[in-house]
């Protein structure tokens, strides 16, 4: 009977045999990984190790190695064989047209199993792309929580505060990332659906990784707080002023461009989603007082009408005790 990956080698990729060369000094055993079922890593080595150098540092017109190829289809140990080799040349992390190395591949691709792979035997783990995104970035833009685990599971060390080519961490990336598919927000995280979970997972486990909650974004100085309040996202807010987080009184007042969360928080449309913020705000120790630079304090922001009366005899009370309004 014919080896599964055998068969998917050459029927995905139409790949030569060369036949004649080997590579010493290779590793041998398994990955320190669960085994996963089919082929074997050592038939796996095999079959690469008998392609010959020129097949595996061939790049198409695309700049993808036999190396992205494999990662991108989820072929673990065809993917594992080809990167020691790789490795041992010193282009495990050779780009391909848009500037991914195998390791952004595999994130992009959701496959955590090989990208702990990747980072086990040497990838760069702060490599970009042409838009300067790093794995962290790859796995917060897709909602990818599982490949956030194998980066943090690996032991590297990345750069929680690298930023991509608009400024943005992955922690910003992330939280922005959750705010497109909560349309309308949901109040019940139960409720949430499980692409939103997964994203909001991602925002958890980077806080969890040690990623700055207070960092601002270049483009408008917005931190991860400004941008959960403008997405009218409560079950974000709530998560991102959760204990502990340094100086919370601190960072639920920063500001940016002159505004408070808690003004961005008054000037949303009315409605369950904005009393909840507002609220939420307010306990963590926002200062209703604040004024941004065109001199307006929060409750200068709500919009007129009947149905913000409760909202705005709340502001009122907390100018004057502002300890009062856990309740």
């Amino acid at each position: 009977m014919e080896d599964p990956l055998d068969s998917r080698l050459h029927a995905e990729c139409s790949l030569p045999q060369a036949g004649s060369w080997r590579v010493s000094g290779l590793p041998s055993g398994s990955p320190l990984l669960p085994p996963s079922t089919g082929p074997s890593l050592d038939t796996a080595r095999a079959h690469i190790l008998a392609l010959g150098p020129q097949q595996l540092l061939a790049q198409d017109e695309e700049g993808d190695t036999l190396l992205h190829l494999f990662v991108a289809q989820g072929l673990r140990w065809a993917a594992y064989a080809a990167a020691e080799v790789l490795q041992m040349y010193q282009h495990l992390d050779i780009r391909e047209h848009k500037g991914k190395t195998p390791l952004l591949v595999a994130a992009a691709a959701n496959q955590p199993l090989i990208v702990e792979d990747l980072l086990n035997l040497g990838a760069e783990p702060n490599a970009t792309d042409h838009q300067g995104r790093s794995v962290l970035h790859m796995a917060a833009t897709y909602g990818l929580p599982e490949v956030l685990s194998a980066v943090f599971k690996s032991g590297v060390q990345v750069d929680l505060e690298a930023r991509d080519f608009e400024g943005l961490t992955p922690l910003h990336t992330a939280v922005l990332a959750l705010g497109a598919p909560m349309s309308p927000p949901s109040l019940c995280p139960q409720m949430l659906s499980a692409q939103a979970r997964d994203r909001l997972a991602c925002v958890h486990m980077l806080l969890h990784m040690g990623a700055d909650h207070t960092s601002q974004e270049i483009k408008s100085n917005k931190t991860v707080l400004h941008l959960a309040v403008q997405a009218a996202n409560p079950t974000l807010v709530q998560l991102l002023l959760e204990p502990p987080r340094g100086d919370l009184r601190a960072f639920v007042n920063m500001k940016a461009h002159g505004n408070t969360a808690l003004h961005m928080a008054a000037a949303l449309p009315p409605g369950p989603s904005q009393e909840a913020i507002v609220r939420y705000l307010l306990a963590a120790g926002a200062d209703p007082t604040l004024r941004n630079l065109e001199n307006e304090q929060p409750i200068h922001l709500l919009r007129p009408g009947p149905g913000l009366e409760g909202l705005r005899q709340l502001l009122k009370r907390s100018r004057v005790a502002p300890q009062g309004l856990s309740s």
